[in-house]
């Protein structure tokens, strides 16, 4: 009988059917197997916590092949990736293949390599429960958040918004950044430079610095004026030349987080893009006849730990090329930071030895800069530091101080491979030979106006470091917290940096008034750490995941008692309607920002938002192109909405708009369609196969008598209600017309 090897991804069993070869049946679960249902909580709380796990739907089959092939084995290797996630999703399962048996065991690979896979395998090991109980706490943590708080928001902001545990958080600090930027008054100051020759090239300049002692604090321009007068006819000598060597520490290799900062700086890559990248790479790839290999380790880290094995090969790869010079005598070791779970290595290449350059022709573009960006900064971080040598020139003219400095780099060391894009270029201050006590030539005084500046918004990179310094979120985590507040519409990338919607603002404004726990910074960062405790075996998980709910749920009645109705307000345009002639203003829809009369609901007249290029506003989306791999973005059509190719017109594909909820008939997609004369109406997207189709706006919200995934909304002159299409049910409740006015707009 051969032996069974489970992992997540299906583009690991290329590679891994290499290594191991005919005597094991490799099998891709394709991610989770199982979860919390859909239509109900699946949570009892009155009956400590017990949960209801069912089969993901659409994996039915999978599951069934799983257990087939099991039947047929001795030996089961359970191998989803190395993290907490990873751990949960073996224990689901070996579950479904019949529980804690004799022979199902927990393999991981921190890399895809030949000798890790094959040690792993050699080296099995059980599941470990409190790693699988840390992932089933956060799990619930994130349903009970997004069960019982979502619909809060629905009744007191608007419809269809939902809350969870940590992006509501990360919302927050974007949201409190805004603020920042709004309250901020700017302060003028102004700066003054002396452009200085000595006797030998080149000029060089050199701002003021003191004066009478005191740090230079110039206000206006009279102050300049005074100054410049003073300095009129005054002689410039050279006071001190201080000179220090000093040494440039290489930086750690990668974490997640670090990764996904240099990403976003050096290659423009979002934090999403970043890890589908690094999964790539991970996974493994074709390299020609050496076959399907695993380049780096596992991307989901936040330790800085390097196995022995590594360093040796980028020691060999730093001796042959670049000379022992850039060798240290022993290998560096990089503190890992207290509240790391520690669990993996640091990210870095599987192999030193396969160089980039090595690589040419077997990657794309994108996994050919990331994989550089990886081996550089590895190899940088075993590599002996820069030798700098940093030169202060203090510089008198009467009363006044003119400073300028200068670094000039003696020995490159790991500079020669790799610095971090927060680094100054460092040879820009070359100054000429000086002496003390030298009068310099003064070539020209400038003086020159100065505002202070608000603090900037967050760009992917800094955002994510704001995540990691506040404990909020983990590695694993990061990416899908950023692509969240943006999916949600509750944050939009704004030149590249994140900018709250005014939705944004009330959720977020709403949620800390009457969640403060919740939404609290410090409070999630224990939080993250208690489901560290249980991953440790520290705490119980229902005793951690009750302390969380009972207070919740006191707030949640709370809110529901005495909060009052909020909503984004509407921004006053210069526009009239066509139609009527009432004034037109912007209002927020759950795809952008778009203008509509004010005669609502007499007057249903809408139009898009215009940038300031005057181009119609479209809305980029989550998806990419099913033919060229770029962007889709929204746009309006004779039909109705639909996504389209960004590179239009060299890419003419376009795709129908799922709503997000599945046909009753056959499990495919609902889509937004309009029929030849504009009216809007909702049908399953394997039509002709599946005819499903309803006139009625489908809502998510499942049916509370009879637990149908979703409702419908009615309207006419006669009522506004939510209605159940389940023919046998006959659920029926009136909708609150306040809460659907923007819903109705948008359609």
């Amino acid at each position: 009988m051969k032996a069974l090897l489970i992992v997540e991804s299906p583009t690991k069993v290329k590679t891994l059917s290499k290594f191991l070869g005919k005597e094991f049946d490799i099998r891709a679960s394709v991610g989770h197997v199982r979860d919390l249902p859909k239509k109900d909580l699946g949570v009892d709380i009155e009956n400590n916590l017990a949960l209801t796990y069912v089969v993901i739907e659409g994996k039915e089959k999978i599951v069934k092949e799983l257990k087939k092939a099991a039947k047929k084995a001795d030996t089961i290797y359970l191998a989803p990736d190395p993290d907490r996630e990873g751990e949960a999703i073996a224990w689901h399962i070996a579950e479904e293949l019949g529980g804690n048996a004799d022979n199902i065991f927990r393999v991981e690979f921190n890399e895809i390599t030949e000798r890790a896979v094959k040690e792993a395998i050699e080296n099995p090991r059980k599941i470990n429960k409190n790693l699988v109980d840390a992932q089933q706490a956060r799990r619930v943590l994130d349903r009970l958040v997004g069960y019982k708080l979502s619909p809060v928001l629905w009744k007191k902001v608007r419809r269809g918004l939902s809350a969870g545990r940590v992006q509501s958080v990360a919302l927050r600090i974007v949201v409190d950044r805004e603020r920042e930027i709004d309250a901020f008054t700017a302060v003028e100051y102004w700066s003054v430079t002396a452009n200085l020759e000595g006797n030998e090239p080149p000029p060089f300049d050199s701002k003021l610095f003191f004066i009478n002692g005191e740090k230079a604090e110039i206000g206006n321009e009279a102050q300049t004026n005074a100054i410049l007068s003073d300095l009129e006819n005054e002689k410039f000598i050279i006071k001190k030349i201080d000179k220090k060597k000093r040494k440039r520490m290489p930086s750690p290799p990668f974490i997640t987080s670090t990764l996904q900062q240099e990403a976003s700086s050096k290659l423009r890559f979002t934090a999403k893009k970043t890890m589908v990248v690094a999964q790539q790479l991970y996974e493994g790839l074709e390299l020609g006849a050496e076959g399907s290999v695993g380049l780096i380790t596992y991307m989901r880290t936040d330790s800085v730990r390097v196995a022995a094995e590594a360093q040796q090969e980028a020691q060999a790869v730093i001796k042959s090329e670049f000379g022992p010079d850039y060798l240290p005598a022993t290998p560096p070791v990089y503190k890992t930071k207290k509240s790391a779970q520690d669990a993996h290595e640091a990210i870095r290449p599987a192999s030193a030895l396969k160089t980039p350059d090595s690589l040419k022709g077997y990657l794309n573009r994108d996994q050919r800069n990331l994989y550089k960006l990886i081996w550089n900064r590895f190899v940088a971080s075993q590599m002996n530091p820069a030798q700098l040598e940093q030169t202060s020139v203090d510089i008198a003219a009467a009363k006044y101080i003119f400073r300028t400095t200068g670094s000039v780099v003696k020995f490159p060391g790991f500079m020669k491979v790799y610095t971090e894009s927060s680094d100054n270029e460092l040879e820009e201050g070359i100054l000429p030979a000086m002496n003390e006590g030298d009068e310099l030539k003064v070539n020209a005084i400038t003086p020159k106006q100065h505002f202070t500046q608000p603090p900037p918004r967050f760009s992917e990179a800094t955002l994510v470091k704001e995540l990691e310094a506040k404990g909020i979120g983990r590695p694993s985590t990061y990416a899908s917290i950023l692509s969240t507040i943006i999916d949600r519409k509750y944050t939009e990338k704004n030149e590249g940096r994140f900018k709250p919607t005014d939705l944004g603002m009330v959720v977020s404004d709403f949620l800390t008034t009457w969640f403060a726990n919740l939404m609290d910074y410090q409070f999630t960062e224990r939080m993250e750490g208690d489901l560290d405790m249980i991953e440790d075996g520290g705490f119980k998980w229902v005793d951690k995941v009750m302390e969380f709910y009972g207070p919740l749920s006191k707030e949640i009645e709370k809110t529901l008692e005495e909060a009052e109705r909020v909503k984004p307000s509407e921004k006053p345009t210069d526009e009239i309607c066509e139609n009527c002639g009432k004034p037109m203003v912007i209002k927020w829809g759950r795809h952008g920002n778009f203008i509509a009369c004010t005669g609502w609901p007499e007057c249903k007249t809408t139009k898009p938002l215009e940038t300031d290029e005057g181009q119609a506003e479209v809305v980029i989306s989550d998806e990419k192109c099913e033919k060229c791999g770029s962007e889709m973005v929204l746009k309006a059509g004779k039909f109705g909405r639909f996504l389209a190719c960004s590179k239009y017109p060299e890419c003419k594909t376009t795709k129908a708009i799922s709503i997000g909820i599945k046909c009753p008939d056959d499990g495919g997609d609902l889509l937004e369609r309009r029929t030849r004369k504009g009216k809007v109406f909702y049908s399953c997207g394997n039509y002709p196969k599946c005819k499903f189709a309803t006139w009625y706006k489908p809502v998510k919200q499942a049916c509370p008598d009879c637990k149908a995934e979703f409702l419908v909304e009615k309207k006419n002159k006669k009522e506004e209600v939510l209605l159940c299409l389940n023919k046998d049910c006959g659920y029926k409740d009136e909708i609150q017309s306040e809460a659907e006015t923007e819903e109705e707009l948008e359609a």
